[in-house]
């Protein structure tokens, strides 16, 4: 405890010097932990978003996720009724999603495009998803339809010059290869936030899916856990009751968010670094004017019997109450920050290839604080006992006689 408090002592010797240190560690912890959480921010919402799109677990067959179909529906899955009711079972599923992909032209009578399908099961998609998608006019797709009805990205329907209510056809191949046509009504008009899939998105439902395609198959099934965390023991027991299907997890199908979580990792592995080296740095600077101006107190002090040991201890523990003071107050501007962001929200530009912004949020993991206020006081400690190492071991007459 004494040598704590003398370590406390030498850093008010020169305030001014201690400030900037101090002021120096606590930007830096500051910076690196807003960095750190915004980037687990847009991983959590990324992930959220990739496992409310796919499913928290996506099954199939194999060679659905590995090969090219020459036919609608080659790989797909027969018998749906009873494959739901059997992961139904499991305690953990809470909603089966079936799901038929597939393409096609849609025409108004006058201009024909191509478009990128999609049917699901209206009221439990929209039920268990949330809405994720922004309507621009219209109403969602709904269960139990008279007539055949679809909604169109907004990018698309204004290519097609359609609105809620118009009538248009939807052209496809069936599983046998022929050319099938169904006349479709326009529910509603949508916007997906990225323009190229605006430009391309058809959602209808299940059963007109499957009367255009000419099957009774699905492409996969979408199956929505009670929480993230019964992702790996789910496709564990799924996987074994069900070995002629295969069971893919929602980061399996996240490409979007494997290729973002990578991306910044490297960029904000880079800052982090970066602001590290300033820290020590800065903290060496100091501890190394404190040390020259203190040579023939340090050997004054070997003179009297104290061991190198001890004072390398010392010096460590300056570096320590300035770095851990620096990363202490850091903490707590980027901690008010976070609920600052929280309480007075900011929206973000829209980032490329997407037309939708999304709010600032920083995240608050409480590893990132503990293991960069731990990592900013180790780096300062190394820094002070390096710089000090020559200085202690000098002969002490050396020390004595330094100018």
């Amino acid at each position: 405890m004494k040598w704590l408090t003398f370590a406390l002592q030498n850093t008010q010797r020169n305030r001014r010097r201690s400030l900037v240190t101090v002021a120096v560690a606590a930007l830096g912890t500051a910076a690196i932990l807003l960095a750190s959480g915004f980037a687990l921010s847009v991983y959590q919402a990324l992930a959220q978003a990739a496992a409310r799109t796919t499913g928290h677990l996506v099954i199939g067959q194999p060679a659905q996720f590995t090969q090219d179909e020459e036919t609608p529906l080659q790989h797909g899955i027969d018998d749906v009724q009873a494959l739901s009711r059997q992961l139904l079972a499991d305690p953990d599923v809470r909603q089966v999603l079936p799901r038929v992909v597939f393409n096609g032209l849609i025409s108004n009578g006058e201009k024909s495009t191509v478009m990128l399908a999609n049917g699901v099961e209206p009221d439990a998609e929209f039920s268990v998803k949330g809405p994720f998608l922004n309507m621009v006019a219209g109403d969602v797709l709904a269960s139990g339809a008279k007539n055949a009805e679809v909604m169109l990205g907004e990018g698309l329907a204004r290519s097609l010059k359609a609105r809620a209510g118009s009538n248009l056809t939807l052209l496809a191949s069936t599983k046998d290869g022929a050319l099938n046509a169904l006349d479709v009504t326009v529910k509603g008009i949508f916007s997906y936030g990225i323009p190229d899939i605006d430009n391309r998105l058809v959602y209808t439902d299940v059963a007109t899916a499957q009367r255009l395609l000419n099957t009774q198959r699905v492409t996969t099934l979408g199956v929505f856990l009670r929480d993230m965390d019964a992702v790996a023991p789910a496709r564990q027991r799924l996987a074994a009751a069900l070995p002629a299907l295969q069971v893919q997890t929602w980061l399996d199908q996240a490409v979007f968010y494997r290729s973002v979580r990578a991306l910044y990792n490297r960029i904000f592995g880079a800052l982090g670094l970066i602001i590290g080296v300033i820290v020590v740095f800065v903290v060496t600077n100091a501890m190394a004017m404190a040390i020259i101006e203190r040579t023939r107190e340090i050997g004054t002090l070997r003179a009297l019997g104290t061991l190198p040991s001890q004072l390398l201890k010392t010096l460590a523990l300056e570096g320590m109450v300035l770095g851990g003071s620096g990363a202490v107050i850091g903490a707590m501007l980027a901690g008010a920050a976070s609920l600052m962001l929280y309480l007075v929200p900011i929206q973000m530009p829209p980032p490329p290839g997407s037309s939708r912004g999304y709010p600032l949020n920083i995240a608050f993991d409480p590893l990132v604080y503990g293991a960069t206020l731990l990592a900013i006081v180790a780096l300062a400690m190394l820094a002070s006992a390096w710089i000090g190492r020559k200085t202690v071991h000098s002969p002490v007459v050396a020390a004595l006689a330094h100018t």
